[in-house]
């Protein structure tokens, strides 16, 4: 997460970038960079304190900060390193998904690396799980972060991971363009968009434009609703709204460029229903004294039909490793948006005898690229 601050011309990473963006500071917050590397996005530019900027000049700047820290911290330069990547950065396009790699590792060595290797993320996690392993184990690594689902089928043990060369032991990696970002835009578009407007009625009896909410529901578009043209463009559409409370809400959240902070609610709530049956988020930002209670079942509803094709890929992956669903003995979970009930459900439902272990959400991936970097860099 990158937060660019127009009042003191100044980026900030991380959690500070959101503290900064939460304390109202006038700029522009990005997160999940990652998941725009194969899309047309890359080659775009955005508006960043009134002048536009590459999407690739903002994902280089995070990489040039990450390495920077990464020096003081250890007091050393470094010129060599293993990135993390999804299992498939664009699903269903080769070249694409070349492309995005491609890119990364450009960025790498303009950043300073002379040597820049890839590792598989849900790979790595598993060879951090390794480390507490006392017998060998069939493992499914399920890694759902924030843009991607990956999944990888693994033999793992205190022996195996001895071996410079572990190839013979991933019997399958795969994964789909599915993460937690999707989440917060499916759970935003059912509970939240329709308090803006969304599927309301014009008097000509046709719905709402969807491609503003859309556009609002998702992080990367945010910005796009900020334009003079959709600002006229919705003015017209006022005029023929059957419900035009809804629609002074979205223009007060447009007013107040608060479509990120929408967002950071969306995923507040999709983090709380993981936890309760019922979460209520408080919307006065929008319209003084609103607030809107979601139901757990509501937010299952909204992300069934992904959950289906991360499911589909689970029993894909099984399938081309030859592998019956009863063979695999454990489930280790892993990245930020591995906690939601009804996944666990789905991924149970696949493997009836596997065990689940938790992993570390946040760091089993970082700790396991540190183990690959040690065999491959010494």
């Amino acid at each position: 997460m990158l937060f660019f601050n127009a009042e003191e011309d100044t980026v900030s990473y991380g959690r500070a970038a959101l503290t900064e963006y939460m304390d109202g500071f006038e700029g522009r917050l990005m997160r999940s960079l990652k998941s725009i590397l194969g899309t047309g996005l890359m080659s775009a530019q955005t508006e960043v304190g009134g002048r536009p900027l590459a999407f690739q000049t903002i994902l280089s700047t995070f990489i040039n900060e990450l390495k920077a820290r990464g020096e003081q911290a250890a007091g050393r330069s470094f010129d060599a390193a293993v990135f993390g990547r999804p299992v498939h950065f664009v699903d269903d396009d080769t070249a694409a998904d070349q492309l995005a790699q491609d890119t990364l590792a450009d960025i790498a060595r303009a950043a300073g690396f002379k040597e820049v290797e890839f590792q598989f993320e849900p790979i790595a996690a598993a060879f951090d799980y390794e480390q507490s392993l006392s017998h060998e184990t069939l493992t499914l690594i399920v890694d759902i972060g924030g843009g991607t689902s990956d999944f990888s089928l693994l033999r793992l043990s205190p022996e195996r991971a001895q071996a410079a060369e572990r190839h013979g032991d991933i019997l399958a990696w795969g994964g789909v363009h599915i993460g937690g970002t999707d989440f917060d835009r499916a759970l935003s578009l059912a509970e939240l968009m329709p308090l803006l407007g969304y599927k309301t009625l014009l008097k000509s009896g046709a719905e709402m434009p969807s491609s503003y909410y859309f556009n609002l529901a998702t992080w990367h578009t945010i910005n796009f609703v900020y334009t003079r043209r959709v600002s006229g463009d919705l003015q017209d559409l006022f005029r023929d709204a059957r419900e035009r409370d809804k629609l002074d809400r979205l223009f007060n959240l447009i007013a107040r460029r608060s479509g990120h902070w929408l967002a950071t609610q969306a995923e507040a709530a999709k983090i709380a229903l993981s936890d309760a049956d019922e979460h209520t988020l408080a919307l006065g930002r929008i319209e003084e004294d609103l607030e809107h209670t979601i139901q757990r079942t509501s937010f299952e509803a909204a992300i069934a039909g992904l959950l289906d094709k991360i499911a589909n890929a689970v029993n894909a992956l099984l399938r081309d490793a030859g592998i019956q669903p009863d063979q695999v003995d454990t489930v280790y979970f892993t990245g930020g948006a591995s906690g939601v009930p009804l996944l666990r459900a789905q991924i149970a439902a696949c493997l009836p005898n596997a065990k689940h272990v938790e992993g570390d959400r946040f760091g089993s991936i970082g700790s396991g690229l540190a183990i690959d970097a040690a065999r491959r860099f010494g």
